[in-house]
């Protein structure tokens, strides 16, 4: 027997002898392990093609959300209204993500319901994320605030074309619990690949020897992004096709009979907007996911801000040169810290799962307290692996359970709505974060920060820099844990419905190619 073979025993019955001593309701349960059918299983090279999208996903969120420093570092805009910037049109791109997971799920080609929109999507997405940093030279804020704002909507609407029918097609790759889970520990390891790069961004707008200035970097950088979020984008597209396309086909059939197919009604659309969030375990998941990420979004440049104007004393190019250090090393170690919870997840289910890895990032936030020292700026990365659980573990198990919820879904309507969970979602975290992307530009005005300073911001300044940098995602993090405590689709529940949906459709679904 291999060391891991012996491993995965002990694992099995460590857990189970857990699972016996258990006081809760599940406790009186008998521990059943379920083997993945071959069937289920996803070739590894099908689950990379998958992953490609994940990074495009991330590379080009990663780069709007760390390059937009620009209009207040390289361009002098106040803070408050590059958070604006940052926020409305992400509004814009929240109200419509429902709406394409709607089209998605009720499209019907020879390409199947997903592919052509993240083939085509990939393209706009790419082409207009490099226009928006054509920044001309010598104009008013309003005239930079206008161009940035309708820019930024029409981006959006690229980008939603590409992501809502992409996050869709990973929920309807495999019907298998375990297998959901390690597809989406792939994708988000491969994802995990633009957070390497990304820190660097300021780094690489900042140097004299690329770049005049940070203006002029970010046309340069945002081109080379453009570029590179078209070839890879398409590939999903291109290599992967949809399991569950016939029982779709059958299941809309049926439930759109008395409306008109071609057009989706306005009643239609939002009947089944308000269906789905009806559902209490999606609610649940959706809360969380708002919880964990929005608080780290709300305050992700609080830690840029802490490192250059605290540990560093205004220095920006030493601070953003340890900024990419620590996002650097949080990059990499998130790659371990996926392979890890995919595992754990396998032996103590997600929601479990969930609780670890979220618990450990809330350690890793508290640390940043003691750790963001002047005198010792190396310590800025001790808290940084610990970090990487909280992000890491939610986007590995998000994606897994709410594939879980579709099929509890489609066992009470009747229907295959990926798209639309999936995009509802999504416009949940997104509202979220264009809230987190305003009321940090206020939360950065309420802290004292003048840029103008530089290093000589005020104690009191620094003091709320550095509490609302650690202190509101440890908070969040805490509740989001609170919120999943209840949530009750089980490996055991996930496959009961996936028996009973099988039944139902008279045989298991297959792929269409």
């Amino acid at each position: 027997m291999s060391a891991f073979s012996r491993l995965n025993a002990w694992g099995r019955t460590a857990i189970a002898a857990w699972h016996a001593r258990l006081g809760s309701k599940d406790a009186a349960k008998p521990f059943i392990v379920y083997n993945t059918k071959p069937e289920d299983r996803i070739s590894f090279p099908k689950k990379v093609a998958y992953g490609m999208g994940a990074f495009v996903n991330n590379l080009l969120a990663a780069a709007i959300g760390g390059m937009i420093v620009v209009l207040n570092l390289g361009l002098g805009m106040d803070p408050a209204l590059v958070g604006l910037l940052g926020a409305l049109p992400r509004l814009t791109d929240a109200l419509i993500d429902p709406l394409m997971g709607h089209i998605s799920d009720n499209t019907r080609s020879r390409w199947g319901r997903r592919r052509p929109y993240i083939f085509v999507g990939a393209i706009l997405s790419g082409i207009t994320f490099a226009l928006l940093w054509q920044l001309p030279a010598g104009k008013t804020e309003t005239f930079y605030a206008t161009w940035f704002l309708v820019g930024s909507i029409v981006f959006y609407v690229g980008y939603t074309i590409f992501a809502a029918p992409w996050v869709a097609l990973g929920y309807e790759l495999t019907p298998d619990y375990h297998e959901r889970t390690r597809l989406m520990g792939v994708q988000n390891f491969i994802g995990q690949l633009a957070y390497v790069v990304s820190p660097w961004f300021l780094w690489i707008m900042n140097n004299k020897a690329w770049f005049p200035d940070q203006v002029q970097g970010a046309r340069g950088l945002a081109i080379a992004i453009g570029v590179l979020a078209i070839v890879v984008g398409i590939v999903p597209a291109l290599a992967l096709r949809e399991r569950f396309q016939q029982v779709a086909d059958a299941a809309t059939a049926k439930a759109v009979s008395k409306w008109d197919a071609v057009k989706h009604n306005i009643s239609e659309f939002f009947g089944t907007f308000a269906s789905t969030l009806k559902s209490r375990p999606f609610l649940k998941l959706c809360s969380a996911t708002f919880l964990v990420f929005n608080s780290f979004i709300m305050i992700s440049s609080f830690q840029l801000y802490v490192i250059i104007y605290y540990v560093f004393a205004g220095d920006q190019e030493a601070g953003a040169r340890y900024a990419g250090y620590a996002g650097t090393l949080g990059a990499v170690s998130t790659f371990a810290v996926i392979f890890f919870i995919t595992w754990l997840a396998t032996k103590i289910g997600k929601r479990r799962a969930f609780f670890v890895s979220t618990g450990i990032s809330i350690v890793g936030y508290v640390l940043k307290w003691f750790c963001y020292s002047p005198e010792h700026p190396l310590l800025i990365l001790v808290p940084v692996p610990l970090l990487s659980f909280g992000l890491g573990g939610l986007f590995t198990l998000m994606g897994s359970m709410i594939a879980d919820v579709v099929d509890v879904d489609e066992l009470e309507s009747h229907q295959r709505r990926e798209g639309i969970f999936g995009a509802i979602y999504w416009w949940v975290v997104k509202l979220g974060m264009a809230a987190a992307l305003a009321g940090g530009g206020y939360l950065l005005n309420a802290t004292g920060f003048d840029v103008a300073r530089a290093g000589e911001q005020g104690e009191r300044t620094i003091t709320l820099l550095r509490l609302f940098d650690a202190g509101v995602p440890a908070v969040c993090s805490a509740i989001a844990i609170w919120v999943l405590a209840t949530y009750n689709i089980t490996e055991a529940k996930a496959h009961e419905v996936r028996d009973e949906l099988e039944r139902r459709r008279g045989k298991p679904g297959q792929a269409t190619a």
